[in-house]
C-alpha cells in the first residue's frame, strides 16, 4: 500500500501557486463625512416655515391668546414636521409619528411660550417664546430620534438656542412681527434649519455603524489520496 497523503482544500490556489485571498466588495463612503445633498436638501425644507405661518394665521389670526397659541402651534407644528420629515424621511423614521409630535409639541410650546412673554413682540420676548416652544418641541423629536442617531439628547439641547436664534433673526431682519406670527420667516428659518442640519448630520456621523452579517470561515477538507503499491 502507498502512503495516504492528505490535500487541504480550504484556500483556492490562484495561477502562481499562491493561496488566494478573499475578494473584497465595493468600498463604502465613509459614513462619518458631512453629506452635503442631504445638508442642502434638509436646508431647503425652510420653506414650510413661512408656509406654516401663512397657514397658522389664516386658521386663527394673531397669536394673542391661549386658544389662538395652541391652534395656532398645532397648525405650524404639521406643516413644519410635514417638511422636515420630506427633507429628512430616511433618518426622520415613521412620517405620522414625527408630524404628530411636532403639531403637538409646537401647540403646547407656543401656547407656553406666548403666555410666559404676554403674548409681546420685542426681539426679547420672541427670543424667550422660541426658546420655550423649542423644549417641548426638542424633547420629543430627540425621543424619536433616540434608536437612529447617537447622542438623541443633543438635539433637544440645542431646540430652544435655535428656536431662539431664528425668532432673533427674523425679528434683526426687519420683519413685522408685531402682527404676533405663530414662527419666524424665511431668514430664521434658512438660520434654524442649516444650523439644526449640521447638528442632524453630526449625530448621524457619530451613530455606530449596525454590524454587517459574519460570513463563516471556509471549513478544511481533508481529502485521502491513497495511491496504490
Amino acid at each position: 500500500m502507498g502512503h495516504p497523503m492528505t490535500a487541504d482544500t480550504s484556500a483556492t490556489r490562484n495561477g502562481t501557486g499562491m493561496a488566494a485571498g478573499p475578494k473584497s466588495g465595493p468600498t463604502m463612503g465613509d459614513p462619518r463625512r458631512f453629506n452635503v445633498k442631504g445638508w442642502l436638501l434638509w436646508t431647503a425644507a425652510f420653506v414650510s416655515f413661512p408656509i406654516a405661518g401663512i397657514a397658522a394665521q389664516a386658521a386663527v389670526g394673531r397669536i394673542n391668546d391661549v386658544v389662538a397659541a395652541l391652534a395656532g402651534g398645532l397648525v405650524a407644528g404639521a406643516v413644519i414636521g410635514t417638511g422636515q420629515w420630506l427633507a429628512g424621511r430616511r433618518l426622520l423614521g415613521d412620517p405620522l409619528a414625527w408630524i404628530a409630535a411636532t403639531a403637538a409639541a409646537m401647540g403646547i410650546g407656543l401656547l407656553a411660550g406666548a403666555w410666559v412673554v404676554g403674548y409681546g413682540t420685542s426681539v426679547g420676548e420672541l427670543a424667550v417664546m422660541g426658546a420655550i416652544t423649542g423644549l417641548p418641541l426638542g424633547a420629543v423629536q430627540a425621543f424619536l430620534l433616540r434608536d437612529r442617531v447617537a447622542r438623541s439628547w443633543v438635539w433637544a439641547a440645542a431646540m430652544p438656542l435655535l428656536w431662539a436664534m431664528g425668532w432673533t433673526v427674523t425679528a434683526a431682519a426687519g420683519i413685522d412681527v408685531d402682527r404676533q406670527y405663530a414662527v419666524f420667516g424665511a431668514f430664521g428659518a434658512i438660520t434654524f434649519m442649516a444650523l439644526s442640519g449640521v447638528l442632524l448630520d453630526r449625530l448621524r456621523a457619530a451613530t455606530p455603524a449596525a454590524p454587517s452579517p459574519q460570513h463563516g470561515r471556509p471549513t478544511a477538507t481533508a481529502v485521502v489520496v491513497d495511491h496504490g503499491a
